[in-house]
């Protein structure tokens, strides 16, 4: 089980590792009831940052269960978004950029 967040290429590093840090408690707190966060938390409860451009940001925003995330010393821009954990990832996922 593994919980993705991907964080915008253009957003400050500071502000990028905020970002991951809310994001993570943002989809915890928005799916804590769902059985698969119940399984993550049992076993080691794997996430993954990743830096994405805009179109794929854009793209993956279509993948249910995910929570956006702005950040308002930004002017409220949007600026990471995070999935609900599970087992099985669209393929898109495969090849996303790590955020080193």
């Amino acid at each position: 089980m593994k919980m993705y967040i991907l964080i915008l290429d253009d957003v400050p590093p500071g502000f990028a590792v905020l970002a991951a840090a809310h994001a993570s408690l943002a989809a915890y707190l928005r799916f804590r009831d769902a059985p698969e966060v119940e399984r993550w938390l049992s076993g080691p409860f794997y996430k993954v940052v990743c830096r994405v451009n805009a179109k794929e940001f854009e793209r993956a925003r279509a993948v249910e269960d995910n929570v956006v995330l702005t950040e308002s010393a930004l002017d409220g821009r949007e600026v990471a978004i995070a999935f609900k954990p599970r087992e099985e990832w669209p393929k898109m996922f495969r090849f996303l950029k790590l955020w080193r």
